[in-house]
């Protein structure tokens, strides 16, 4: 995981460049004020030469008997316990500065009441500081999720950061169970598509927040048929739980499932890609049910996007036609698939000569062998154009023998036309 490199500079930006408020509520007794002025003065100096130890006392004072002096107490009160907790090397001592940190945030949101224009910063650190501390992360998650709720969304860096504490939090303390992380995650991955529909480039933390689900290892094909599959089936309508199969189904490659075709027949229905007419066709092809996947197929031929995918969808509707015994159909379909995609000009005609090969009995008029089995020559053909020389083998080997052709007083090389639904023209050949 890459967080630590891409909040570096994000932290920088943070914590610097806020507008100090302009109005000071300074004490009225004037010995009390004359040390509020030295006080604040020595804190800002000490700060500003990044002696943040040293700031921690006066500021401490001024935190104590003036909270409501000026809000650039809080907005530099965030600077100082974060330079004196990077300074510190004592873990004890650390862990108090960082806790500071937290109070001050506490603190401005009781006294100016303007949570919205820090409770992310305040995430941002809860994270850099408490993430290892399994009893702390709820409380930075909840800082992350209310900076959601109050502006609609987080800097498109920390989203990484608010589904590593979920991770976290899911591993140590066990807070979640699948279904309320995908949930998470897919409300993550919503935030990131606004930063994204707004011009950031999110490629890092999608790509992080995908690493930490994986990792989880919540989701193989039997929690997707048998947590999330009931859901749909409960709901058939509902096109999020659906989506949600859909994806993971095909992330984790669960193509099987009966969960996995509910989910695509619904979003097939209501918007259909070539993609997902493609597969569900193949689906049903795969369960046998020929007739459910023919209309599904022509859907996906309409949806096509390139002569490719046309050809693809050819031939399966070639397969489909010649499991219904429409063997012109079938033909057709095949030949209409080799012309959009001459890759699939083997296959396309490997199963025209098989149909060739299968047509002898219906085609067959008992007075002619020639005749007859002038078909096998057609397959020939096929085969040959496919490629194919097993096929070409077994055709040959049907082929009308020279004695066969004597007797009807034909020779080799002479025309026939094969007639039946086959309509070839072909030259007598023999097998011997």
């Amino acid at each position: 995981m890459k967080i630590k490199s891409t909040l570096l500079v994000l932290g920088a930006l943070l914590v610097a460049g806020f507008a100090q408020a302009q109005e000071w509520n300074w004490p009225t007794d004037p010995a009390q004020e004359a040390k509020a002025r030295e006080l604040n003065a020595a804190y800002t100096d000490y700060m500003k030469s990044e002696q943040f130890v040293e700031a921690t006392k006066p500021l401490n004072w001024l935190l104590v008997n003036v909270p409501n002096l000026n809000e650039s107490l809080y907005i530099n009160g965030v600077n100082v316990y974060k330079g004196a907790a990077d300074k510190t090397a004592d873990a004890a001592q650390k862990l108090v500065y960082q806790d500071s940190v937290m109070a001050i945030y506490n603190k401005r949101g009781e006294l100016y009441n303007n949570a919205p224009k820090w409770i992310e910063n305040k995430a941002y650190f809860g994270y850099q500081f408490f993430k290892g501390d399994k009893t702390r992360i709820p409380g930075v998650i909840a800082d992350f999720e209310k900076a959601v709720e109050l502006n609609g969304n987080i800097n498109h860096q920390l989203v990484a950061a608010y589904f590593d504490l979920i991770y976290r939090n899911y591993a140590l303390n066990k807070a979640y169970t699948g279904e309320q992380i995908l949930a998470i995650y897919d409300k993550a991955n919503k935030l990131l598509d606004a930063s994204a529909a707004a011009g950031k480039d999110v490629t890092q933390p999608r790509s992080t927040l995908e690493t930490l689900l994986v990792n989880m290892e919540l989701i193989d094909c039997n929690f997707i048929e048998n947590t999330m599959g009931p859901k749909l089936t409960a709901d058939p309508t509902n096109e999020d739980i659906a989506n949600q199969i859909f994806k993971y189904s095909v992330q984790y490659k669960c193509y099987s499932s009966n969960s996995f075709l509910a989910a695509l027949e619904l979003i097939d229905s209501k918007k259909p890609t070539f993609a997902t007419s493609q597969v569900r066709a193949m689906r049903y092809m795969a369960s046998g049910d020929f007739d459910k996947a023919q209309p599904v197929l022509e859907k996906a031929l309409t949806l096509a996007e390139n002569n490719k995918q046309k050809g693809e969808i050819q031939m399966e509707l070639a397969k489909v036609h010649t499991q219904a015994g429409r063997k012109s159909a079938a033909r057709a379909a095949a030949k209409e698939a080799a012309s959009f995609d001459p890759e699939l000009t083997s296959a396309a005609y490997s199963l025209i000569g098989d149909l060739y090969m299968s047509a002898f009995n219906d085609c067959r008029g008992g007075e002619s062998r020639a005749k007859d089995y002038s078909i096998f020559i057609a397959a020939y053909g096929a085969y040959q154009k496919a490629g194919d020389s097993k096929g070409m083998g077994n055709a040959r080997a049907r082929f009308p023998s020279k004695e066969e052709l004597f007797t009807e007083g034909l020779s080799v090389g002479t025309s026939i036309s094969t007639g039946c639904w086959v309509g070839e023209t072909v030259s007598l050949s023999t097998r011997d």
